[in-house]
This record gives C-alpha cells, structure tokens and sequence, in this order.
C-alpha cells in the first residue's frame, strides 16, 4: 500500500496508549527487515532517515527503495526524516515523498525554535505530511546530533504547552533522561516518568521518545565474541519502554540496537566462514538478526496487530 501519513497512524496510538516504532534505516537490507516484519506481525510502523543516512544512500534512492518494498504489503508504513536541521532539509524531503519529517531546532533558543518549527508546519500541512518538533536537549552522539551532558536540558511541561499552542506541530519528542548513542548510562537507566505523564495530560498529542534504544547485552557480547570493541555501553530496559508508553509515548526511536544486530552478524559470517564472499550470504543474515530486534521492540510498544486500528471490516478487507 502507499505510504501513510504518520498523523493518521498517530490516532489510534494516541487514543489507546500504545506505541509505533520508529526504526532507523541506511540501505536495502535495513529497509527490507523494517517492512517485512511489520507486515508479519501486522504492525504500523515508521522508517526513518537521519540526513546523514540520506547523503550516504542518496534522498532519491532510499525513497525508491521504500516504495518499492511497501507496495506488495497491507500494513501502513510512514516515511520520516529524523532531526532535520533547518526548514531546507524538511523540505527536500516533503517534495520527495516523505509523509512525516522532524524539525529538530532543540538547540535554538525557545522562541527561535518555534518560528522554525512553525515555518515548517506551515509548509508540510499543505501537503498532508505530519511533522515532529523536539524541546529540551538529549545528551548523546548519533549521526549528526551531538549534545553533551552538560547542556542536556530536560522538557519544561509549561513551556511543552506554549510551544505546541504556537508551532502547531503534530508530534512532540521531549528531553526526559534517554540519550542518543550506545552509552545512554553509566548504571541503571533514570527515566522521568511523572514527567511524561505530566506532559502528555498538558499537551494531548503524540509524545516521542528519541534516543531510546535498549543496547542488549546479548548484542554487545556477540559485537565483543567477534571483535567488536564498545566497552560500558548501556540502554532503555524493556521495562522502562513500557511505562513510558504507560505514561503517553506514542513513537519510540530505535536506531543503535539495529546497528549493533547488523554489525555483529556480520562480524559473526565473516568470522565463522572465512570462505563466504557472496554478499547476499553475508548481508542476509544480518538483515534476519535486524528483523528479530524489530520484532521484539514491536511487541513491548504494544503496536503488533495494531495496522487496522479504527478501521472497519470492510477496510480491512480491502487493504488485505
């Protein structure tokens, strides 16, 4: 089926409390494992693709890619752009058929954030696509984002309301204690809870939770048995991602657990069969051990069986 506008998986998200997943994508193979494994589990689910992700495999590209592959399933599947910098990228990516982009102006000061996120609502709004706005400053370094834990700030609710009011964004991601990257904690994860909660009760639209990936240990210790070298990282429990969709979080973020899966199978094949030089033989793998993170995430955010939500019978029959 076409992509959807995230807006429209957001409704049922939002009225009943679970959440979608947003999954990180850089090629092919990661574009495969985020689709099949939602239509299998019957899933929304939401692609995304950070602006370095788009210079490496080439906006055109990795729109045709997607395409492509949602065509043969049943499932709505969203498009995003994951922390756009200035109104330019979001555009680009509105006229290439993303249905979903995020304005990331976090590092601006308060009112500088709204224009920008205002500017681009204005825009994506005639053109059907949702957009996401950040307040607050995760701690971390992914891709392009780099903020360190001294300037890491968390979500003030009075200033969530006055932000939404004025931007008119459709999704908002807070600052509640994740970070970006593999090392999220130096002990045990402190999410502020009461925060969402409190949010969510103020603002009453879809909250998302970025830098949120679990960071297993049973990846990290594949990563090490094979080479890998990321010492002390650690991520979101299982239990934390369910009381923060509990509390309000509609979107959770995954993107390094789906790196972690991918680079550990491969460091895995190319370790244990030093033979192998068929790429199909080698990528393969890593996209099943991607498929299986996804599967996982999909079920503690409680979105497995969720694609035809508020749909009648007789839509679901259609899309089947």
């Amino acid at each position: 089926m076409p992509l959807v506008p995230l807006h429209e998986m957001y409704e049922a998200a939002n009225k009943k409390y679970y959440a979608i997943g947003q999954f990180n994508v850089n090629n092919l193979e990661f574009v495969q494992a985020v689709v099949q494994t939602a239509n299998e589990m019957k899933s929304p689910v939401i692609i995304a693709a950070s602006t370095s992700a788009l210079k490496y495999a080439g906006l055109e590209n990795l729109v045709a890619i997607v395409k492509a592959e949602v065509k043969g399933i049943s499932v709505p599947v969203a498009l995003h752009l994951d922390h756009g910098a200035t109104f330019d990228d979001a555009k680009r990516c509105i006229d290439a058929g993303f249905t979903s982009v995020m304005i990331d102006g976090s590092h601006h000061p308060f009112k500088e954030n709204i224009r920008i996120t205002k500017e681009v609502v204005d825009y994506a709004h005639k053109h059907n696509v949702t957009v996401e706005a950040e307040l607050g400053k995760l701690a971390g370094i992914e891709d392009d984002v780099k903020v360190d834990a001294a300037n890491a700030t968390y979500t003030d609710p009075d200033e969530a309301v006055e932000f939404v009011e004025k931007s008119g964004c459709d999704a908002l991601a807070i600052a509640v204690g994740t970070s970006h990257g593999a090392y999220k904690f130096k002990s045990e994860a402190k999410l502020d809870f009461d925060r969402i909660e409190k949010i969510k009760t103020m603002v009453n639209i879809p909250l998302v939770l970025h830098g949120a990936s679990g960071v297993p240990a049973e990846l990290i210790d594949k990563l090490t048995k094979y080479g890998g070298k990321i010492p002390g990282a650690k991520g979101v429990p299982d239990e934390a991602y369910r009381e923060a969709v509990k509390r309000g979080i509609n979107k959770i973020n995954i993107d390094t657990d789906l790196r972690l899966a991918f680079t550990a199978t491969v460091r895995e094949v190319l370790t244990t069969k030093t033979a192998e030089f068929d790429p199909r033989k080698i990528l393969g793998p890593a996209r099943d051990a991607i498929k299986e993170v996804i599967r996982q995430k999909i079920e503690i955010l409680g979105s497995a069986d969720q694609a035809y939500a508020g749909k009648s019978t007789d839509e679901e029959l259609v899309m089947n």
